[in-house]
């Protein structure tokens, strides 16, 4: 079994440094108008003109602050700092804070919604940076993103975090990540990708607010957002946490089962993880529902209509390879 694990680690190790990180390397890096290309099609074809998202451009900066860490090469370094900068000097709004949803190609304002996810992914991509690097500006703006958060999106009074806001931090009509999404006020996902990214941060900041809504975080998940009947998450809520929708998400429960976790391990309070560790344990064995014979994770189903969607998204089966 030993010998089995070492050998995938191997091969899991060659294909990211062979074929994963220089993909991003060798066609991503926008050398024109700065930053990296906001879409390439499945036929290689660079689209240059192509918008720039928050969430791409966070996730190759946790990705390469990442690899830079544990494999310490250079290169990885000069694509994470490239990615700290541009998120910083064009993401970032200057004026009323927090991270536009997107950018035009040439990394001028496009959509400049306040979705919570990202500004969530941008703290993550941030705080690894700094964690890879000791950097004070990436945490000093992993800071100020966690700051936006609690003052506009943190609900004092029934608790819980909206999902969307205007630049100016105003209301807005329609708040969905998505167009697949329900358009309500509070929803599992933007939870749970705040829960990862105060996670990331609370290791390098030991603050004790910061401790303190990480936990709270936690707490929504095993009170609020886990339904304890089936150890599926439930998806989208009002602000009074009613949910009116039952579809199971297999990717979302597989990942916040070692989400929890980690968070709980992180604050290093043992009462907490009396509590979460058979909760966590409950969330992996309903996820384990949607597995399939040759090994992979499908996507979701509807328990009212029994539709099932068998596709096999990359993400799930990501996060399943980590769940598991």
């Amino acid at each position: 079994m030993n010998q089995s694990i070492s050998t995938l680690k191997q091969e899991v190790q060659e294909v990211l440094i062979t074929n994963i990180l220089p993909y991003w390397m060798n066609r991503m890096v926008d050398e024109e108008n700065g930053g990296f290309y906001g879409r390439i099609t499945g036929m290689e074809q660079r689209m240059p003109e192509a918008e720039k998202g928050a969430i791409l451009n966070a996730r190759i900066l946790w990705t390469y602050s990442a690899a830079y860490r544990l494999l310490k090469k250079e290169e990885y370094l000069a694509m994470a700092t490239r990615a700290k900068e541009y998120i910083i000097h064009h993401f970032y709004d200057k004026e009323f804070g927090g991270i536009y949803w997107s950018l035009d190609c040439k990394g001028a304002p496009l959509d400049t919604k306040k979705q919570i996810y990202a500004l969530g992914f941008a703290i993550y991509g941030l705080s690894e940076y700094n964690r890879a690097t000791g950097d004070k500006e990436a945490l000093d703006y992993a800071v100020r993103l966690f700051e936006s958060i609690e003052a506009y999106s943190f609900d004092t009074v029934k608790n819980g975090y909206c999902e969307a806001l205007t630049r100016e931090w105003d209301e807005m009509e329609d708040m969905r990540l998505s167009e697949k999404d329900a358009n309500e006020r509070k929803t599992m996902n933007t939870h749970l990708h705040i829960l990862e990214p105060y996670t990331n941060l609370y290791r390098v900041w030991k603050d004790e607010r910061l401790k303190r809504q990480l936990y709270n975080l936690i707490l929504i998940f095993t009170d609020k957002i886990l339904n304890r009947e089936t150890g599926h998450l439930q998806l989208f809520f009002d602000d009074d946490w009613n949910s009116k929708y039952r579809i199971v998400s297999y990717g979302h429960d597989i990942e916040a089962s070692w989400l929890i976790h980690e968070a709980a391990l992180e604050l290093g309070d043992k009462d907490l993880l009396a509590k979460v560790e058979p909760i966590v344990k409950q969330i992996a064995i309903a996820a384990s529902e949607g597995f399939t014979p040759e090994g992979g994770m499908i996507y979701e189903k509807n328990p009212d209509t029994h539709r099932v969607d068998a596709d096999r998204h990359w993400w799930v089966q990501a996060e399943t390879v980590v769940g598991i």
